[in-house]
């Protein structure tokens, strides 16, 4: 992060996570760190979750995994990547956990069509 004086989170995180970005960097940089590791985490994870990995129309800052108010991550796309995801009936969950020197997500996703299947409607 020193040698890129911060670029790297511009380029990687979307708005939303930005901002709780620089809010967490400016109490401490090993929060802002930590907070950067699990979203880049779980953008990688989602990326292979659907089969698309880092092409088009995922991209670092077209998804975004913020809370809910409950604490609950959530995964959150916008512009052609929702879209994408639209169109072919796909859902995502996902965790995270990190510890001192690193970060771990999960992601399953789901089409509608492996839902209605299984009998889950969430």
């Amino acid at each position: 992060m020193t040698r890129t004086n911060g670029r790297f989170a511009e380029k990687v995180l979307g708005p939303d996570e930005l901002r709780v970005y620089h809010a967490r960097n400016a109490r401490s940089a090993a929060r802002g760190l930590a907070f950067l590791a699990t979203r880049f985490s779980a953008k990688e994870a989602f990326s292979k979750a659907i089969g698309l990995g880092m092409h088009w129309p995922m991209t670092w800052r077209a998804l975004q995994t913020l809370n809910k108010p409950s604490g609950e991550p959530m995964v959150v796309a916008s512009g052609e990547l929702a879209e994408w995801l639209e169109a072919r009936g796909i859902t995502a969950r996902v965790t995270i956990t990190d510890e001192r020197d690193y970060a771990v997500s999960f992601v399953i996703a789901e089409s509608a069509q492996a839902q209605e299947a299984n009998g889950s409607d969430s």
